[in-house]
């Protein structure tokens, strides 16, 4: 159903003067003869040449992204791990025409993925490398051929006239449907998924979290138990236990099991949307689920491990956040997007989870330094005694 939309009235009085050199600067970027000129004075003229290439790479990030995506499908970074090859030889052992294999090559070398030798041979660069280092981004790359199918037209997307999208099938939780969030396909897709990317800021979070003076944290939304395996790694004499809808939480007792974990981390089968949570723990934590929900549902939950914390009491907020310096469109673009189509959430701010946490009756609310914030960023604050 389209929202509805209702105009605001424009603002009274005369615009401020920083509103009107806003206007008039972008007048004057606007018209292609400033532009022309700006390309040729030697002053403006680094400016300008910035300023096209970063128009035109966003034109062109589509397709950026689909090199990406052949280079993980055919496995490019894994054929050149060991040793650079000929493109002749790259080509063969990809099944690709020559011309072909060359086209991908270069596109990937002008993309910094790959490098090309001075002998015309093809070896991995530090971006191929680091792909290789982290398989779960592979697996983002290949689930995103859902997400690039919802925002085939984003303003339909944005105008919620696209129907049920690909993103929200996928999962099926953040439309509330229980029933099939818990089909055995659906779990299988969606915790797998999760599990694989959860290694890549598991170590990070805890690198920074505070738990040497705890006895018992549970981990909400655990999914397949990841992040409590590291911490089971890390902290031996912490009481471990996870909460995720049955189905799910099966799944984390059978690879906690299979790590020789089975007896650290107590698997419980529930919602933590709609139902108290167990007592008995003195941190939850919260790793990458506070953004898949929307803000009505954030505040029962926030309220709800205020009350099953005991006073004194620690929550943890783990996730990738908006306005993070230095990475605002992966906060605002990627995840503003991606949970548009998913169905639920929205990107936050450290601020307005700061907020939100004093609206629940938390005190000490405090962000703590994570090794890449682009990833996750992490805030703590505690039951008041």
């Amino acid at each position: 159903m389209p929202l509805a939309v209702t105009e605001p009235p424009p603002a009274a009085g005369r615009p401020g003067w920083r509103e009107r050199w806003l206007a008039f600067r972008n007048g004057a970027v606007a018209s292609p003869a400033f532009q022309r000129w700006a390309a040729g004075f030697p002053f403006t003229r680094s400016i300008a040449r910035r300023n096209t290439r970063a128009l035109f790479d966003l034109c062109a990030g589509f397709v950026y992204a689909q090199v990406l995506f052949a280079c993980v499908r055919l496995d490019l970074f894994q054929l050149l791990r060991d040793r650079p090859l000929a493109p002749e030889a790259i080509a063969c052992r990809l099944d690709l025409p020559p011309e072909r294999a060359r086209t991908l090559l270069k596109a990937a070398a002008s993309l910094d993925l790959i490098a090309r030798l001075p002998d015309g041979r093809f070896a991995l660069a530090d971006l191929g490398a680091a792909m290789l280092g982290n398989p779960s981004v592979a697996l983002m790359v290949e689930h995103h051929a859902m997400l690039y199918a919802d925002l085939a037209d984003p303003v339909a997307l944005l105008k919620g006239e696209g129907g049920r999208t690909r993103l929200s099938a996928y999962w099926p939780y953040a439309e509330g449907d229980a029933a099939e969030a818990t089909q055995p396909d659906a779990v299988a897709a969606y915790s797998g998924l999760m599990a694989r990317s959860q290694a890549l800021i598991a170590a990070d979070v805890l690198d920074a979290l505070p738990l040497g003076d705890r006895t018992r944290l549970m981990d909400l939304g655990g999914g397949e138990g990841v992040f409590l395996g590291e911490a089971a790694r890390r902290h031996p004499a912490l009481g471990l236990r996870l909460l995720d809808l049955p189905p799910v939480a099966e799944r984390a007792r059978a690879r906690l099991e299979s790590e020789g974990l089975g007896g650290r981390v107590e698997c419980l089968g529930g919602s933590f949307v709609d139902a108290p949570l167990p007592r008995g723990a003195d941190a939850i934590s919260l790793v990458r689920v506070v953004h898949d929900h929307d803000d009505v549902v954030v505040a029962d939950l926030l309220r709800a491990v205020h009350a099953a914390l005991p006073p004194g009491g620690l929550v943890a907020i783990a996730e990738p956040m908006a306005g993070t310096p230095g990475a605002e469109p992966v906060g605002d673009a990627y995840f503003g997007f991606y949970l548009l189509a998913m169905g639920s959430g929205r990107p936050r701010t450290a601020a307005e989870l700061s907020a939100r946490l004093a609206a629940a009756g938390f005190a000490d609310i405090r962000e703590r330094p994570t090794r890449r914030p682009l990833l996750a960023r992490l805030i703590t604050a505690k039951r008041a005694p």
